[in-house]
């Protein structure tokens, strides 16, 4: 019997009784990468299946070895094992070409997010240092350099003891996600404690480092959110950055701007604040008009006023 299998973006080819996925489409004339020649021993013929997985037979004693050190998906499936047994199946290659070859085959990959991506719901969390520009304007390029170290190492520990990571850096602020490893709840709570932290934490470093020995003090603005992103590797970085996008990180990111209008440290989604089993005290509540957003964005406030207008150390001159 005759079945027929889609191959998004190329073509549908007809594939056999008993005929490999890879058999079928080298026989419709479509370059799929098979460097094992078919034998099930490399993954460069594997395919996305996007419908019909159920058509589809079995995964073989090569496909679970593999998956179980790859750590494919379920829907991913090596081209040279799987037979079609229905109609209604699609499948994206994708090995296409060498560029393709070259970012997908890595022997190193620690799990599927390497190659695949995945969509995830997490704690997303900005941070950034508030009235930083007048001390780096009246510092050394030492001394900048030394406490920017410093601070970001007091956000760093914070970050990783509640099992966060930093996504991304961006001159004296950073990006992290929480929840890669534990439930969104979970992760919601682990932010919170995250920020509150830091910003215990940076009352100690104002008043036993900075006030004593640079007569300045340095105050933070956090914002959280929690969505659904897409997480990956665009593998461009030499460490390999994780990468995370989508919507919810660029509300997170706009919280974080909105500490300085509603003048608070610690600003959270509402929708986040419902996630806490024991939320922190709300000293206001705010309801934000943020770009992109058709209603007006209700957000929490958990932090404190900020002792020093940014800015105010300025001349008048230039200020807007």
């Amino acid at each position: 019997m005759t079945h027929h299998i889609n191959f998004k973006g190329e073509k549908t080819v007809p594939v056999e009784e008993n005929q490999t996925i890879l058999q079928a489409s080298l026989a419709a004339g479509i370059p799929h990468y098979h460097a094992c020649g078919g034998k099930g021993q490399c993954t460069t013929c594997r395919v996305l299946v996007l419908e019909g997985q159920d058509k589809l037979t079995p995964p073989t004693s090569y496909e679970r070895t593999i998956k179980k050190v790859k750590q494919f998906p379920d829907n991913v499936r090596l081209a040279c094992q799987a037979q079609v047994t229905g109609e209604g199946v699609e499948v994206q290659r994708l090995i296409r070409d060498e560029t393709d070859r070259f970012i997908l085959i890595d022997d190193t990959e620690e799990n599927r997010r390497s190659v695949m991506g995945e969509r995830r719901k997490l704690a997303l969390f900005f941070i950034d240092i508030r009235n930083f520009t007048p001390f780096i304007e009246e510092s050394l390029p030492f001394d900048v350099i030394h406490i920017m170290r410093r601070i970001f190492a007091l956000f760093k520990n914070a970050i990783t003891q509640y099992d966060g990571e930093i996504i991304d850096t961006a001159g004296d602020g950073l990006y992290a996600v929480f929840g890669l490893n534990s439930k969104i709840k979970q992760a919601t709570e682990s932010a919170v404690l995250a920020g509150l932290k830091i910003l215990s934490d940076l009352t100690i470093f104002n008043n036993t480092y900075m006030r004593p020995y640079f007569n300045h003090t340095f105050e933070v603005g956090i914002g959280v959110h929690v969505g659904k992103v897409v997480v990956g590797n665009v593998g461009i970085g030499l460490s390999h950055n994780l990468t995370v996008m989508g919507f919810p990180v660029n509300i997170a990111a706009r919280l974080q701007a909105s500490t300085k209008e509603l003048n608070n440290s610690f600003v959270i989604s509402a929708v986040a604040y419902r996630l806490l089993r024991n939320p922190p005290y709300a000293v206001g509540c705010d309801y934000l008009n943020l770009k992109g957003v058709s209603t007006p964005y209700e957000v929490k406030m958990i932090g404190k006023p900020y002792e020093v207008k940014e800015g105010a150390v300025l001349p008048k001159a230039i200020q807007r």
